[in-house]
């Protein structure tokens, strides 16, 4: 029975703003309960020049994408533009799966995706796929970390599509669900979001009362800088990843 509900008696907080209905139904399956709290929102930024930056965007050699959420807000612009996949003649290169999935959902081919979901790994492997001094925007979010800005050994144009706002309304049912129930698993996937668990809920119940899962290895840098330890941490940096990596980890509190 116990490897076939392994995660049976398992409570798991997901945090994050990302579709979760995939991750939900496997959580369930697996005999756990999944419990949707997201501390951090995305919001496309909308700009009376949007239609000329989509302009602009037709003549780079490469559009980069490094999240499902900028994807979506670059998909929200080319609906309200009437601008489609076809007017685009440069290459696509993206990180992670997720983010993969999305854009081909669109249309686009993706051309490069890093070994490693990472924006370290990246900057060290883009550079001999690019070509010689390519011209490159990356479609970002508010929070993008200057990675590939700096890393990148060539010129890199940014569009910032879409911003993070911290929600604050789940902390009570997070606070009471964590109280509620003996193995709690709390699932980051973003510095936002920890940051937000930080100041609700650890500044009140503390670290020690959950396990803790990253998502990435900035999230887990935030989540130790909190004074935290990190339980859970896959080499794939995935949702599926760390429920398969949560299966295994047996009682550690």
């Amino acid at each position: 029975m116990q490897n076939n509900l392994p995660l049976e008696g398992k409570t798991i907080i997901l945090t994050g703003s990302s579709k979760t209905t995939t991750i939900i139904e496997d959580i369930t399956a697996l005999g756990g309960q999944a419990v949707i709290a997201p501390l951090i929102e995305t919001c496309e930024l909308i700009d009376k020049n949007d239609d000329v930056q989509l302009q602009n965007a037709r003549q780079f050699e490469w559009l980069i994408f490094t999240s499902q959420n900028a994807v979506e807000a670059f998909a929200n612009k080319m609906l309200r533009c009437h601008v489609s996949v076809e007017h685009f003649q440069g290459k696509i290169a993206s990180i992670g799966t997720k983010t993969t999935a999305a854009l081909e959902k669109l249309g686009f081919r993706v051309s490069f995706m890093p070994s490693i979901f990472s924006a370290d790994v990246f900057v060290q492997e883009f550079p001999s796929v690019a070509g010689s001094n390519p011209t490159c925007l990356f479609i970002r979010g508010e929070k993008a970390k200057k990675t590939l800005k700096e890393g990148l050994p060539f010129t890199l144009k940014e569009w910032t599509v879409y911003e993070t706002i911290e929600r604050h309304d789940y902390k009570q049912l997070i606070i009471e669900c964590i109280l509620a129930n003996s193995d709690v698993t709390v699932i980051f996937a973003s510095p936002s979001a920890v940051d937000v668990y930080a100041k609700d809920v650890a500044s009140v119940i503390g670290w020690e009362a959950v396990h803790v899962a990253a998502i990435g290895h900035i999230t887990e840098a935030a989540i130790l800088n909190h004074g935290a330890i990190v339980d859970v941490m896959p080499s794939v940096y995935t949702m599926q990843a760390v429920i398969e990596e949560i299966t295994k980890v047996g009682e550690r509190k």
